[in-house]
């Protein structure tokens, strides 16, 4: 059985299974109560929900703080109260670690340097000193760019500029479209997920593709997926503060401990979530 807390009710148009085989609970991950109502009937937690981007984040970092940081804590403390262990955090690859040499791991010191960033180290701190003191197993995955299907409401890169250009509304970008991320197709997420969690794993974990692709590759890719249905412009603007010039992720301990297998090349990621996205967004 799964239940899902989620802030908003479930639009049933985007998601990939029968609404009647899931509990879903509309509320907040900064209401203890509820928090407390899902843990307790629960054998493991996996724990997505965040106040996210970084730009978001400069702009209200309190309310970043306590989403992320409050709202881990509620998990947890619900979790020692009704004696539950097996916790997966979703957490973040490049923010944590800042303006850092690529390819990123899990040894390198955190330096992040916006509020996001920091947010999401608290929930990892949090994580391993309920570990320490408890004994709970909490696994702290740190994803790259995550997109694909049913992915209507995210507003990373490909998702978003797949919406706009569908849209005809701008793209814009920030900087030369030459700084680099590690964008990671959604099955291949999941099969981690559900490996840590089936193997019980505690720890922090850098998940990727272990290679950077440009912001400008991604947009041609986009071109070549929706082909005339293309009808945004490319807006350039200055690189905004906090951001990372270029990220990408060594995986190999997820690859040796949780079996990742990131085999959803970027090309084919980008042509299944915009034909997705074709079939379920209306273009203006």
């Amino acid at each position: 059985n799964i239940t899902v807390l989620d802030i908003q009710a479930p639009d049933e148009r985007y998601l990939p299974y029968n609404i009647n085989d899931i509990t879903y609970i509309q509320g907040d991950v900064r209401d203890e109560d509820v928090v407390d109502q899902c843990v307790k009937d629960s054998d493991s937690i996996v724990h997505l929900a965040a106040h996210t981007l970084v730009p978001r984040s400069i702009e209200d970092p309190r309310e970043n703080f306590d989403t992320n940081v409050i709202g881990i804590l509620n998990i947890l403390e619900a979790m020692r109260i009704h004696h539950k262990t097996g916790l997966i955090n979703a957490s973040t690859g490049g923010a944590i670690l800042g303006d850092t040499p690529s390819p990123v791991n899990e040894s390198m010191p955190p330096s992040p340097l916006s509020p996001y960033g920091a947010s999401k180290l608290a929930a990892e701190g949090y994580c391993m000193a309920y570990k320490g003191s408890y004994g709970i197993d909490t696994c702290s995955l740190r994803f790259s760019n995550i997109y694909g299907p049913n992915a209507m409401k995210k507003g990373n890169a490909i998702p978003n500029f797949i919406r706009q250009a569908l849209l005809g509304e701008d793209i814009i970008v920030y900087g030369d479209g030459q700084q680099t991320r590690d964008f990671l197709y959604v099955e291949d997420l999941a099969n981690v997920i559900v490996a840590a969690l089936k193997g019980h794993k505690h720890g922090v974990y850098q998940l990727g593709t272990g290679v950077g692709v440009s912001v400008s590759h991604v947009i041609d890719l986009i071109k070549q997926a929706l082909g005339p249905d293309f009808r945004a412009d490319i807006i350039y603007k200055e690189l905004r503060q906090g951001e990372v010039l270029h990220n990408f992720s060594d995986p190999s301990k997820a690859r040796r401990e949780l079996g990742l297998n990131a085999q959803t090349d970027i090309h084919d990621g980008i042509f299944k979530t915009a034909s997705w996205f074709k079939s379920h967004l209306q273009p203006a």
